[in-house]
């Protein structure tokens, strides 16, 4: 009898693409898990049953443990789950100082497992979410870690994306006017309630509207909790990068700047990390990006309120399909209470500066 596989993936389709496409690699039943804390893509930790413990917490493809990546359950809106986009980006910065998986498989082929999916090798490490996850590894392991974060992303926006393949990966130009756009249809495509606020913030960020910095490849979502840190506190992996793109490197500054903002809420569906002793300030990352980038963040605060925005969008889509009841996991039932209050700290961030 096969394995009960969790919602959104077919075990036997997964395991009959793997024999047919990298003939060897699996050697005994599938077992799989959702990995918790994602609030859109679904993530698995697949593993073959017939390699040892010890095997399946090793790296490398044939240590018989991996990761399966598809679009959520239910509702998903145009070009915001797109498996192609996410295998391609991770394949490509491979190579780089920016620490990503090895990519094996992808599979765009709804028959399979009901979604286009792609399979990349499993890396072992810790995402910190929460101030509590933090807190055994004291005030200088955690401003470490999160300087390190900063480092990290000047290594992506370092990236020359010609060399690497990702020259066409988007339009730089013209991206933050887009990103508004986008941003704005996708709030269109969610609304379910009233949410006062925030259309006065689409419009406001619409006539503030910033010049571009240099173009880099975009994480879209760069938070620490979407990075997987080792014993040494070394980045290991940059993980879910369901938003990336080629634009303007700052919106990513921007966002990790808001996730830096300490915001104090009990059980939190979002990352708390921020209220960890020895955190550092939003001021002092902007400052250590700008030191070792050489870019100019002087329109931090546009970007930090449109990181507000932005979130709130996502939030509320994920609202949405919770009350659609297409969502898998625990927490959702919290998430549409955060959406007013991204609202207000966009509203007040970008009129404050």
């Amino acid at each position: 009898m096969s394995p009960v596989a969790p919602p959104g993936l077919d075990l036997d389709g997964l395991r009959a693409r793997l024999d047919r496409e990298l003939p060897g690699l699996v050697h005994g039943p599938l077992e799989a898990r959702v990995i918790e804390g994602g609030r859109s893509n679904l993530t698995y930790v697949v593993r073959d049953t017939a390699a040892s413990e010890e095997q399946g917490h090793g790296r490398g493809l044939g240590h018989g443990q991996w990761v399966v990546r598809r679009p959520p359950l239910g509702h998903v809106l145009a070009t915001a789950h797109d498996m192609r986009r996410e295998y391609r980006v991770i394949t490509a910065l491979h190579p780089t100082p920016v620490p990503v998986p090895q990519t094996l498989l992808l599979c765009e082929d709804e028959a399979v497992t009901g979604a286009p999916f792609y399979v990349m090798e499993y890396v072992a490490g810790t995402p910190y979410r929460t101030a509590e996850q933090l807190a055994p590894l004291g005030a200088a392991r955690t401003r470490a870690a999160v300087l390190g974060l900063v480092d990290t992303l000047v290594d992506l926006h370092a990236v020359d994306a010609e060399a690497v393949g990702l020259g066409d990966f988007g339009r730089p130009e013209g991206f933050l006017d887009r990103q508004l756009r986008r941003f704005g249809k996708q709030l269109d495509a969610s609304r379910s309630r009233d949410l006062p606020g925030i259309d006065e913030l689409h419009a406001a960020l619409g006539r503030a509207l910033p010049a571009s910095s240099a173009p880099a490849v975009v994480h879209g979502d760069y938070r620490l909790d979407n990075v997987l840190l080792d014993a040494d506190d070394t980045i290991t992996a940059v993980l879910d990068w369901e938003m990336s793109t080629l634009g303007d490197p700052l919106t990513d500054l921007g966002l990790l700047v808001m996730y830096s903002v300490r915001l104090d809420l009990p059980d939190s569906p979002v990352s708390t990390a921020a209220g960890a002793p020895g955190h550092p300030s939003p001021a002092e990352l902007v400052e250590r990006y700008a030191r070792r980038s050489g870019r100019d963040t002087s329109a931090i605060a546009w970007y930090t309120a449109f990181a507000w925005f932005k979130l709130a969008v996502i939030l509320e889509g994920i609202h949405y399909r919770y009350t659609l009841g297409s969502t898998v996991g625990r927490g959702f039932d919290r998430i549409g209470d955060l959406v007013p209050l991204f609202i207000q700290h966009g509203l007040t961030t970008l009129k404050e500066g």
